[in-house]
């Protein structure tokens, strides 16, 4: 699995979607396969991104470090 963890926070869904697209066109193309970010903004719109294409499986996970919140979000696909 192949991640990309970049520490950006936005301070609108707006920008957080701009951004969200750019990472799932990456997912798309295969260079990465999961991000992780501090910004749940970032982590909804990647997740809703993802979740529209069929044979992705989207995973989300949310987790506690250094006393704040870290966002994972990845796909793996179906196999038809």
């Amino acid at each position: 699995m192949k991640w990309k963890k970049e520490d950006v926070v936005f301070d609108t869904l707006r920008e957080s979607e701009a951004w969200a697209d750019s990472i799932s066109n990456e997912i798309y193309g295969r260079t990465i396969s999961g991000y992780i970010t501090p910004d749940y903004k970032i982590a909804y719109a990647l997740a809703f991104f993802l979740g529209s294409v069929p044979h992705f499986i989207v995973h989300t996970e949310k987790k506690i470090l250094k006393n704040s919140f870290i966002y994972k979000v990845w796909v793996t696909t179906v196999l038809d």
